[in-house]
């Protein structure tokens, strides 16, 4: 196997916030005392997710072994993913922050196909995936992300599921949203249907796209982490690794 340098684009203060929570779990389970520092354990998860790099890959990098490789990435990324915040919580700090509106909509995680493929294939991206809804803030910035389902779930559907549709109408925010979330409620803003509409309501369809638009940047922000291009693990892990690149990519901007 040949080596070379890389570059991980990246700020120090992602791999410091990584680190830390790594060096405190292991302190909370007594564990000190590993193959690779709690900093190389952070950079090791980072390139994973960054960069989608293999077990393999990363093994040979660290000069660890594959399992190894695999334990500590799942372990930060799970370590991760419980500082994402729930979605009331996301949803009360979204209000506090003043936005005037926010906006809902749902991505598709590629995956392989699976033997029980027929749930996971979704005919509005004419892919097998798994359906991650994601709430965002006018300018695009991520409030949260929910947990995965099959990509045959529709998207109304999905969060209808994940209780999104019930925690909008509590929290009283304005929710802007493509056409798969019409029915969901008049707390839910979605553009005119049929054909042949009156100028007024393509006059409105218009400024709702232009609102809209910069909030679905945020699905777009999640897949530049490449390991959510296309999952090569258990498909079940899509929202986990969401959640997590949530939690980095908020630091990242905080830097």
């Amino acid at each position: 196997m040949l080596f070379y340098p890389a570059a991980l684009p990246l700020s120090r203060q992602t791999l410091t916030y990584t680190a830390g929570i790594i060096r405190r779990y292991r302190r909370q389970i007594g564990s000190p005392w590993r193959k690779l520092s709690a900093g190389q354990q952070a950079l090791l998860a980072l390139a994973y997710l960054r960069k989608g790099e293999t077990f393999a890959e990363l093994a040979a990098g660290f000069g660890v072994g594959t399992a190894t490789a695999l334990r500590y990435a799942t372990e930060t990324v799970a370590l991760l993913a419980t500082r994402s915040p729930k979605l009331r919580k996301a949803l009360r700090e979204a209000k506090t922050a003043g936005h005037a509106y926010v906006v809902i909509d749902g991505t598709l995680i590629p995956i392989d196909r699976v033997a029980a493929d027929r749930p996971f294939s979704s005919g509005k991206h004419r892919r097998h995936g798994m359906n991650l809804q994601v709430i965002a803030s006018p300018d695009g910035g991520i409030l949260w992300v929910s947990g995965p389902l099959p990509g045959a779930v529709y998207d109304l559907n999905a969060a209808r599921i994940w209780g999104i549709v019930r925690e909008l109408a509590a929290a009283g925010l304005i929710v802007l949203a493509d056409k798969g979330y019409t029915g969901a409620g008049d707390h839910i803003r979605t553009p005119c249907k049929g054909r042949n509409k009156p100028a007024s309501q393509k006059a409105a369809n218009r400024a709702h796209a232009k609102l809209r638009g910069p909030g679905e940047r945020a699905s777009a922000q999640l897949k530049t982490w490449r390991i959510l291009r296309k999952l090569r693990c258990c498909p079940g892990q899509a929202g986990q690794l969401a959640k997590a690149i949530h939690v980095l990519q908020a630091r990242e901007i905080e830097g």
